[in-house]
């Protein structure tokens, strides 16, 4: 068959399905997306735009499990778990717990560094060749630290990391940070800059992709829900929608955190978990840091755009809530002030939550279907579906062509969970 004539339906209008779309289309495949609500709202959007090829260490550490636990009696826990009697989500927490040692820390880094490298270059293509107006700056990353004690724990893994996969940082004492930035306090410890992260506003990235695969003849299609698939053999033959069945040589499932759910509907279990965030964006302080910075003692994050101020982060394990308490918007504001000189401005404030998709060995899931020929997976980013996103599209144009990967995809592959 000839591949112009080749339809690829992407389920899911985030950022990873935008990015599958980008590389099919480039692929020479008509390409539609389907998306439940409106295209990039949920963890596409309310992000804190992070590339972040140093953020290799996965969720699973070996001080993890410890602080999940403690999070059972701590409703305010910035990372909390709250018990559920699902036995999904149960088998998660186990699996996810038998990763929580340094050896494991160690492999899925390695894993990790593989697609993070690879998405860092493609964005740097991308984002000077195709892609203008998201903000986009090469400024670091800065991780800023209350404590000594905080700062020696994260520098131990960050002298691993380094010597292990190379990552670059450089230490900066607290005495000097009034130097490294003026919106910072002069009693923090210190901090670590990883020079080679970046960051964009990602609405502004997903508008200016959209907007140009649109004039590339991709069609996407907003409000439209799936609900069924249609199987003859290995084949998916259709898709049942709320507008009825589309027909699609190839489907890729790029959902989020719901592809777990979705996946049962094409015969497979997905253990993708809902990581429940929150951030606030608003006007930027009079004092503004300069580059974009994570609060790691608080679980918090900030990015300073240059229309705006975002502050957010926060991981629940709560299933799919949809609430917005304001005792957590009060927390983020509440732990950016042991951080920043000057307050938080209290005006023009956008509230968000989103669901991140979480994988219990903290790895994406990229590539073939279990137990069917023609659908792709591209899911269970978990915090880094921004950062991963051109990576995981071209991995995934690879899977629908048959063509041999650029990476070596099998880390990622759904395979690892039959």
């Amino acid at each position: 068959m000839d591949r112009n004539s080749e339809s690829v339906v992407v389920i899911g209008g985030g950022v990873i399905g935008i990015a599958c779309a980008h590389y099919l289309n480039k692929a020479g495949y008509s390409v539609t997306v389907l998306e439940s609500g409106n295209l990039a709202a949920a963890c596409s959007y309310g992000n804190c735009g992070y590339i972040c090829p140093s953020h290799v260490l996965p969720l699973a550490t070996p001080g993890a499990l410890r602080e999940g636990m403690m999070s059972l009696f701590d409703p305010s826990a910035a990372f909390r778990i709250k018990p559920r009697l699902e036995a999904p989500f149960i088998r998660w927490l186990w699996q996810f717990a038998k990763r929580c040692s340094t050896r494991q820390m160690l492999e899925t880094a390695e894993h990790l560094n593989t697609i993070l490298e690879s998405s860092a270059a493609e964005y740097r293509r991308l984002l000077v060749d195709e892609i203008n107006g998201t903000e986009y700056r090469q400024s670091g990353l800065f991780y800023a630290f209350q404590t000594t004690k905080a700062a020696e724990e994260f520098s131990v893994n960050t002298r691993t990391v380094a010597a292990q996969l190379g990552v670059r940082s450089s230490w900066i004492d607290g005495s000097d940070l009034r130097d490294f930035d003026k919106a910072l306090k002069p009693d923090l410890a210190g901090g670590v800059l990883f020079p080679d992260d970046a960051s964009l506003r990602p609405d502004r990235l997903t508008e200016q992709w959209v907007a140009m695969l649109k004039d590339r003849a991709v069609v996407f299609r907003e409000g439209v829900r799936f609900l069924g698939a249609i199987r003859s053999g290995r084949q998916i033959t259709a898709i049942e929608t709320s507008e009825g069945l589309m027909e699609a040589d190839h489907i890729v499932l790029a959902a989020g955190a719901i592809s777990g759910r979705m996946a049962r509907h094409f015969g497979a279990a997905l253990p993708v978990e809902p990581g429940k965030g929150y951030s606030i964006t608003l006007d930027r302080p009079a004092q503004s840091p300069r580059v974009p910075m994570l609060f790691s003692e608080h679980h918090v994050g900030i990015t300073p755009f240059d229309s705006g101020f975002r502050v957010g982060s926060m991981m629940e394990f709560i299933g799919f809530n949809t609430s917005i308490p304001r005792r957590r918007l009060d927390q983020l504001r509440a732990s950016v002030s042991h951080y920043l000189t000057d307050d938080l401005p209290k005006s023009n404030v956008e509230q968000w939550y989103g669901w991140r998709p979480m994988t219990w060995d903290s790895l994406p899931i990229i590539g073939a279907m279990p137990g069917t020929d023609n659908v792709c997976l591209a899911t269970g980013h978990n915090m880094l579906g921004l950062t991963l996103a051109p990576a995981t599209g071209k991995l995934v144009a690879e899977c629908v062509q048959g063509k041999t990967p650029h990476i070596d995809p099998t880390p990622y592959s759904a395979a690892r969970f039959c």
